[in-house]
């Protein structure tokens, strides 16, 4: 998204809460194409009421999407959210120098993050889709194959936005250029070179055993380390986001372009909102405030991986 087409939603850059202080009702994950964006236009108009209330409530607003940390940043800028945020299908998890009391286990520093690497190098990417390109006897395009104007085509993104999700590091997006193979047949390649398919909107997404769930389970360790107890919600469009949305205490799935949810998103305790994008996420912003488990200090939780803080 253009930083320029739209003002920032909140009005301070710290509306959303740091890891420290009172503690809020939820942390919330959230997907962006289809979700808190507007599958074609990016912006996020109809989720501005939803985003005022959550910077009321110092919600810790949590990105966890496919685009890339050059896409994420001023997009965080606008939302006026300081908080950790993960990239790339759960390719690397990026939090604040400070957010929290401990430097994440296992993170490096870079300009101003602890990050937290998950996926490998993108240029390895790049030569297994050749190689499953190869296998699977047809022609699959990638970011890495196309021009600026082609992404800009194929995206409807701006020039500016568009070089901005060129820039990847974790996960090549791709295209099936002719239809001569099935998904599954992709899929099964893939895997065969110890890679994973990420089945998306506009593209596929190839990544290396990465999912956005494994990144937010890191994530959630860190905050239990902070604050001992977290209640959880998700907002996601489709079966990239389940990882997500099955680790979560309260998941809700908005409906796609055209109307309808998407399919293959069997998630236990999955609310189906209604409202395409920005506004089913509205919505599901509506239905987490209200009285709730989490208001009434029931909280619920899930296992979590060996700490990584």
């Amino acid at each position: 998204m253009d930083v320029r087409r739209q003002n920032a939603v909140i009005g301070e850059p710290d509306s959303f809460s740091r890891g420290r202080g009172s503690r809020p009702p939820f942390v919330l994950f959230t997907d962006l194409d289809g979700t808190l964006l507007d599958a074609e236009t990016y912006r996020y108009d109809a989720a501005r009421p939803a985003l005022d209330r959550l910077g009321e409530h110092a919600t810790p607003l949590i990105i966890c999407t496919s685009k890339t940390r050059a896409e994420v940043e001023p997009l965080r800028i606008q939302l006026g959210t300081q908080a950790p945020f993960i990239v790339e299908n759960g390719g690397a998890l990026y939090v604040p120098d400070g957010y929290f009391r401990t430097s994440p286990r296992g993170s490096s520093a870079r300009d101003g993050y602890r990050v937290i690497e998950m996926g490998i190098p993108y240029p390895r990417l790049r030569r297994g889709l050749r190689r499953i390109e190869e296998r699977v006897g047809a022609s699959l395009v990638g970011f890495g194959d196309m021009p600026t104007e082609s992404v800009m085509q194929a995206t409807g993104l701006a020039r500016r936005d568009a070089e901005l999700a060129r820039q990847r590091e974790y996960d090549e997006p791709f295209l099936v250029e002719d239809g001569r193979a099935s998904l599954h047949s992709i899929r099964e390649a893939a895997r065969q070179f110890g890679l994973t398919v990420v089945p998306g909107g506009r593209f596929h997404h190839l990544v290396c055993g990465t999912d956005k769930g494994w990144a937010c389970r890191v994530l959630l360790d860190c905050y239990r380390q902070e604050w001992k107890t977290v209640s959880t919600a998700g907002i996601g469009d489709g079966p990239g986001d389940v990882p997500m949305l099955e680790l979560v205490d309260r998941p809700f799935l908005v409906e796609r372009p055209g109307g309808g949810h998407a399919e293959d998103c069997a998630v236990e305790g999955l609310t189906r909102v209604r409202g395409i994008g920005p506004a089913g996420w509205a919505e599901a912003v509506t239905q987490l405030l209200k009285p709730s488990p989490f208001q009434a200090g029931l909280l619920m939780f899930h296992p979590f991986p060996p700490s990584m803080c």
